[in-house]
Formats: C-alpha cells, structure tokens, sequence
C-alpha cells in the first residue's frame, strides 16, 4: 500500500478482544483428549424454533428482490407489537414507522456514532461518547472512527455494576460535549439489571444535555426472574410519554438463538430514526425479504422465548451449584454471562486453556479502566451450553482455579 494513507482513526482502536485472546492463547496446547469448551463467545447453542425454517422456505421467491431500508409494514407491525406486549407500552406510542430493521444490532450500535457526533466549528470542542466500562467492543470503535473521544463510566461493584452516573452528572464541562451515551441493558458483562429510577435519570440526563441515549437492550428477554425495565417503558410514564433523545435496540440472536439470522431492529424518538433511515439508505444494505419474513414471525411468538428462558434457569442453577459462594459468584438477574473475580483474568484464561481446554475471556480485555475492579481481576464466562456441560466445566474451572490463584475472591 506505497503511498497510501488510511484513516488515522484506525490506530486509535483497540485490538478486538478475540484477537488479545488468540495471542493469549497461542502456543499454549490443552490436555490431549480433551474436546475443547468456548466458554468465551455469547453465541447461544440452543436451536431456534422450528418454524423459522419453515417461513423462510415459504419466502423463497423474494431472495431475488433488493428490499428497502425501512423494512415492510409486516415486519414493522410485528416488532411495534412485541415492543407493546412485553413492556406493557401504551397503544400507540411506537408508531410501526418509526422502526426500522437492522442486518443484526452491531452495526447499527456502531453506525449511531455516525448519527450522533457533531464536528462543526464551536460545537462544544472534541465531543464525546459514554460507554459502560466493562463494554461491547464495538461501542469503542463507533466513538473512535466517529472522530469522539471515547469516556469510559466505570461500571463496578461500587455501582451495582451499572455505569455511573453520578460519575457522569458531576462532571459538566463533559456533559457539555457529550453526543452520545451506550446503557446495555441488562449489562454484558456482569448480568446487572438496571432499575427504573436509574434509566429514568439517564433518560432526564440525555433531555437536560441534548445527548441521545442509545439502550442497547439485546438481553432483554433473557432474565433469571424479573422481566428487565425497558427505556420506552420508562420514558411512557413521564414526560407525556415523550421518546425525544432515544433510541433502543433489540435483536433475535439471543431472545431466539437465530444470531446467523443477522436480525433485530431500532426504535424510538422518531425523528432520530428518519435520521438513521436517511444515514443507512447510504451506508447499510436492507434485511431481505425472506429474512424480514421470518423476523416478523419470530417477534410475533413469545412461547419459545419463554422456553428458551427456562433453560437458562437450569443453566443457573448448574452454575450457582458448582461455583456460589465462590469467585464472586452472582447469579445474573440477566443476560447469560458469569463474572468472576479470579484475582488475575489473564492468568486464570490460560490455566484454564492449558489444563482443562476450556476457552474463557479476560474481563480485561472488555474493560479500559487499570482499576483491577473494573476489568483485570475478572473472566467472562459464556453460559450457552447444555446445563450438564455447565455443570461439568465449571466445577472443573472451580477445582483448578482454587489451586493457588493469586488474588481470587474464592
């Protein structure tokens, strides 16, 4: 490549967590014998319900036909719907037209900084973007090549793992210039769920400052009791049932176990979502018709999401009985991620490689912060298998890593 420059935005991104992990690892050869476990990925192992093959066979005469950005009225109607049923939305606030679908939530979620940064002259100097801390990598990488600086809201014990906003109330010169704040709800990692007071000060801190809110609520329909408060939820009872500043995001990945689907949708203030319409009409490629199909037949039934919950309960259950009262253990009120305090993440990642071969991620490698309570100290741990898997690898993680690990919180 003699001669040419690339973005400079580029070597600001951190190197993607799996790539740290493959280093990590590399070299390092798991017991002979031994299938390997990838404990590392949130990547559901459950099957999607059956009928979703069956729908995109019946829609086999689309494939040929380039769909629109903004997504059929069927496929819009069903996701406004489910919107309504599960947070008890009243009738009406989410207009079908203000949805529009996305070829899975990551895109989307990065392509929001794209929406939300602001670069003209006097526009509150550099401007910035908030993300939990830990955080989904690709929070990062939108701030980044959106030209943002990144700002990190630690996200620990010390605040029920939830980002913390007094951290980001107290601090008006960034508020100031602040375009943009990621909440993922529940959290990914830690399995948080945050409470309906605390979004509805986000939701007031994103009014008062003139910054979006961006709910990345892809875990919502995976919880361990209580259904986890939505951001539309909480903004239909204040406000006039106002969605200025908002926008939130919800994918079939793991509510369904369809993540080779690459399929979800964002909704919200409406005006927000003309304008990602008209960015996406130049950056994004529409969901196929087929695709949107099955979507559509996915939001509109809540029996396999209900079914796919109880197996994470066992999943659970599985994890509570070989690990609780140990390594932090904490049940996740959401999400399917353990968070364990291991004393030294990295260390805990290859041990557990070299001498039970199952792949786990450093809680590091998600977080910025040095504070070894934030990120260091902790694995990240998939909780997707069977739930006699689950069992199985994490007594044997448990047995290894109480042998001598520095730091663990056993």
């Amino acid at each position: 490549m003699r001669g040419v420059r690339l973005n400079e935005a580029l070597e600001r991104l951190a190197d993607y967590p799996f790539a740290r992990l493959a280093s990590l690892l590399a070299g390092v050869t798991p017991p002979e014998g031994l299938a390997p476990l990838a404990m590392s990925v949130g990547e559901p192992q459950h099957q999607p319900p059956a009928f979703l093959a069956e729908v995109l066979a019946a829609n086999t005469d689309s494939w040929n036909r380039y769909p629109g950005i903004a997504g059929t009225p069927a496929f819009r109607e069903s996701c406004a719907a489910w919107l309504q049923r599960r947070f008890s939305l009243p009738a009406g606030l989410i207009d079908p037209t203000h949805i529009l679908p996305l070829s899975g939530t990551r895109e989307a979620l990065f392509l929001a900084a794209q929406l939300a940064v602001d670069h003209r002259p006097g526009a509150n100097q550099v401007p910035a973007v908030a993300l939990p801390d830990p955080f989904y990598a690709p929070y990062e990488g939108a701030a980044t090549m959106a030209g943002a600086e990144p700002v990190f809201l630690p996200a620990g014990p010390a605040t029920g793992f939830l980002p913390d906003l007094d951290a980001l109330e107290a601090d008006a010169p960034l508020l100031a210039r602040l375009k943009l704040l990621y909440l993922c709800n529940p959290t990914n990692p830690q399995g948080a769920v945050a409470s309906r007071a605390y979004l509805d000060r986000a939701i007031g801190l994103a009014r008062a400052h003139g910054f979006i809110l961006a709910a990345d609520e892809c875990y919502a329909e995976i919880y361990d009791q209580t259904p986890p408060v939505g951001v539309l939820e909480v903004a239909a009872a204040r406000d006039g049932g106002s969605l200025d500043n908002l926008l939130v995001f919800h994918s079939l990945s793991k509510r369904s176990n369809a993540a080779g689907l690459r399929s979800g949708f964002v909704a919200g203030d409406p005006a927000l979502v003309a304008a990602f319409l008209r960015l996406r009409n130049h950056s994004a490629a529409g969901m196929p018709l087929p695709i949107q199909a099955a979507s559509a037949a996915l939001w509109a039934d809540d029996a396999h999401v209900v079914a796919n919950r109880a197996l994470y309960r066992a999943k659970f259950d599985a994890a509570e009985a070989a690990l609780g009262g140990r390594f932090g253990f904490r049940r996740p009120e959401g999400g399917f991620f353990l968070w364990l305090d291991v004393g030294d993440g990295e260390a805990a990642a290859r041990r557990l490689w070299a001498e039970a071969a199952i792949r786990t991620l450093p809680g590091g490698y998600i977080a910025h912060s040095v504070r070894p309570e934030i990120g260091r100290r902790y694995l990240r741990i998939a909780v997707v298998h069977d739930s006699e898997t689950v069992g199985r690898a994490l007594t044997r993680l448990g047995e290894i890593l109480s042998q001598g690990q520095p730091g663990a919180a056993a």
